[in-house]
C-alpha cells in the first residue's frame, strides 16, 4: 500500500510539474533573485494559486481557451498537445508559477521565452462570422481572451472549491493583471465586473465559434492519456469544471453535468473530496512556494 501511494503521489507530480520526485530545477530556482517579486505571500493570488482548486481552474481555462477560433488554430496547428500533453502543461504550470513565486527577472525571463515560441505561430482562421483572419500567438485579442478566461477560470473555481481571497475577488483581478501585462495584454481588467463584462461582450458579438476541431480538442482534454491510476480522480475534477461552466459555454462545447438518468450527481462534492485527497497526498506547501519563501527569508521579507 505504501509503494501504490508513492509511485501514486510520483505520478501526479510528474504531471503537473514534468518531475515524479524530487522537485522540478525550475522551482528551487526561485529561492534565487534580489527582490520580492510581483507577489508576496498574503497576496491574492498566492492564496488562489496555492490551492488544489487550481487543478480543476486549469481544465476549465483550457475548455474555454478552444471558443475562440484564433486560439484554437494556433494550439490546433502548432501545439504539441497530441503528442507532448504533459509536457505543455508542464510548461505552462513553469509559467504560472514563475509569474506567482518568482522574482521579477524569473517572471520576466519565462514570459519572454513563451512570447518568443509564439513569435512561431501564425497562420489563418474563421471567425465566428464566417470570415477568414491572419492570426498571430502574440496578437493582443488572442493574448487578452486567453488572460480573461484564465483569470475568470481560476476566479471562479477558487470561489466555489477554495477559501476566502484576501480582498476579495476584485484584489486577485487587479493583482493577475501584472501577469496580463508582462504578456502584452493592454489595460487588462482590473475588477471581477470587468472581466463579466468582456466575456460577454465576446458571446454577444459573435466571436466565439465551436466546430469539429473543438469538438475534438474537448474529447482530448476529456479523456487525456494519463496514468491509469490518476484517470479516476481526473474525470472527477473533469466533471468539475463542467459544473463550473456557464451553461451557454456548456452548449457550446457540447458538454452537459454529470448525472445519472435523470439525476444529477453530486459532482461538487466529489470534487472537493478528490481535491482533499491530492492536497493530503502532496502537502500543503508546494516547492515553488517553498522556494520563494526561502528567497523573502534572505531578503528579509518573511
Amino acid at each position: 500500500m505504501r509503494n501504490f501511494l508513492r509511485e501514486w503521489q510520483a505520478e501526479v507530480r510528474r504531471t503537473l510539474t514534468g518531475s515524479p520526485s524530487a522537485p522540478p530545477d525550475w522551482a528551487e530556482k526561485f529561492a534565487q533573485g534580489n527582490d520580492p517579486g510581483f507577489y508576496l505571500p498574503g497576496s491574492a493570488v498566492w492564496t488562489v494559486h496555492r490551492g488544489m482548486p487550481t487543478i480543476v481552474a486549469g481544465i476549465r481555462s483550457l475548455l474555454m481557451q478552444t471558443l475562440h477560433p484564433g486560439v484554437m488554430a494556433g494550439v490546433y496547428e502548432h501545439s504539441q498537445f497530441h503528442d507532448d500533453p504533459l509536457g505543455r502543461l508542464a510548461r505552462t504550470t513553469r509559467w504560472i508559477h514563475a509569474v506567482t513565486y518568482g522574482s521579477t527577472a524569473d517572471a520576466r525571463l519565462v514570459t519572454d521565452s513563451v512570447l518568443r515560441i509564439h513569435d512561431s505561430v501564425h497562420g489563418q482562421y474563421v471567425d465566428g462570422a464566417g470570415a477568414t483572419r491572419d492570426y498571430s500567438a502574440n496578437d493582443p485579442d488572442l493574448l487578452r481572451w486567453v488572460h480573461v478566461t484564465f483569470t475568470d477560470s481560476f476566479l471562479t473555481v477558487h470561489k466555489k472549491w477554495g477559501g476566502p481571497i484576501p480582498g476579495g475577488p476584485d484584489a486577485y483581478v487587479r493583482e493577475w493583471a501584472q501577469a496580463g501585462r508582462l504578456m502584452g495584454v493592454s489595460s487588462p481588467p482590473l475588477r471581477e465586473a470587468e472581466v463579466v463584462r468582456e466575456l460577454n461582450n465576446w458571446f454577444s458579438t459573435g466571436a466565439l465559434r465551436a466546430d469539429e476541431r473543438v469538438a475534438e480538442t474537448v474529447a482530448f482534454i476529456r479523456n487525456p492519456p494519463l496514468h491509469p491510476w490518476l484517470m479516476p480522480g481526473y474525470r472527477v475534477l473533469f466533471a468539475g469544471a463542467v459544473l463550473s461552466l456557464e451553461p451557454r459555454y456548456r452548449e457550446m462545447l457540447g458538454l452537459r453535468k454529470a448525472q445519472l438518468g435523470p439525476l444529477p450527481l453530486p459532482v461538487g462534492l466529489a470534487t472537493r473530496v478528490t481535491l482533499a485527497v491530492v492536497r493530503l497526498a502532496l502537502g500543503r506547501m508546494g516547492p515553488s512556494e517553498r522556494a520563494a519563501r526561502q528567497r523573502l527569508r534572505r531578503l528579509g521579507l518573511a
